[in-house]
């Protein structure tokens, strides 16, 4: 196991390092002069000059990017100049939040996303199979952003049971009940889409084992159905699992960005959005830095736990 994860951490380095040189060359192809977005387009040029040459961006850009990888390795995202405050203070203070919703998404996607699975191959081909699946196709086609502005008309604004936007009251609130108030709308628009992928692959998982020689067996010894599929079955088909949910969290982390966007969440993606708009090129790249890093993570520890649960994977 020991020998598995290194060789999982050193194939790591040029995915990581690949991904630093795609998020600065995105970030340097993008139009416009941050100095000028910064001072304000009636800015003189002298002025603007100054500015650049204050933050490195007079330098050229493999130059730019060997300095700004040089502080990356250093822990360093720099200051963001439209806060006037570090860069990783201000992402790991709005990952935060940003890990909140996208757990509850997680959590919610993965036990229906599980559950609906292994109830519709139970019962393949029956009518809850194909309503179901029906159900899973639509939630899969929705557009999250499009979903989300749905649930605020009818439960913010119709039905006025939740709150439409924040983390938090405005005033009063700011304890647990609050949050949870707070979080139910965006986490279930963000869990929908993975809902609906875990489901449809628990399923072709579930159906590929319960054909398979030892689950006939099983029930010729006359053990309960429910133990078949929950015992042998499902345990037979995590292995398969496991990596579909290690690539939703990624996706449920990524689709936060708009999702936060549509709820006014406090969190990365909100302030991504900020960021760009203001140009905000440091603020900006440590952002989807921690953000892409976090998903690349998240798979690492589904290989890791798939390995676990099934050694020949190691081979």
């Amino acid at each position: 196991m020991l020998s598995y994860l290194i060789k999982r951490l050193i194939a790591l380095v040029p995915v990581l390092l690949g991904l630093t040189v795609i998020v600065f060359a995105i970030m340097a192809l993008i139009p416009g002069d941050p100095a000028t977005a910064i001072l304000g387009s009636f800015a003189t040029p002298e002025n603007v000059e100054k500015l650049n040459r204050d933050l490195g961006l007079d330098k050229p850009q493999v130059q730019q990017y060997l300095i700004w990888l040089g502080n990356l390795l250093q822990g360093d995202l720099g200051r963001s100049y439209s806060l006037n405050r570090p860069v990783l203070d201000e992402v790991l203070e709005r990952f935060s939040a940003t890990l909140i919703l996208a757990g509850a998404a997680l959590l919610l996607c993965t036990i229906w996303g599980l559950l609906i699975g292994i109830w519709t191959a139970a019962r393949q081909y029956g009518w809850t199979d194909k309503i179901l699946t029906f159900v899973v196709l639509i939630g899969i086609s929705v557009p999250s952003f499009w979903l989300g502005l749905l649930l605020i008309l009818l439960f913010a604004v119709e039905l006025r049971w939740l709150p439409a936007s924040g983390m938090f009251a405005i005033y009063g609130g700011g304890d647990l009940p609050d949050l949870l108030r707070h979080l139910i709308l965006p986490a279930l628009t963000l869990s929908v889409v993975a809902t609906g992928v875990i489901a449809r692959l628990t399923r072709s998982a579930m159906l590929e084992v319960l054909r398979q020689d030892f689950i006939r067996t099983a029930r010729a010894k006359g053990v309960s159905e429910t133990r078949v599929l929950y015992g042998h079955a499902f345990k037979a088909a995590l292995v398969s699992i496991i990596p579909v949910i290690g690539v939703q969290a990624g996706f449920v982390l990524g689709g936060a960005v708009y999702i936060e966007t549509v709820f006014q969440w406090p969190g990365v993606g909100r302030m991504l959005v900020q960021a760009i708009s203001t140009r905000d090129i440091l603020l900006v790249q440590g952002g989807v830095i921690v953000v892409a890093a976090s998903y690349v993570l998240f798979n690492l520890l589904a290989d890791l736990s798939q390995s676990w649960l099934d050694p020949r994977v190691k081979a």
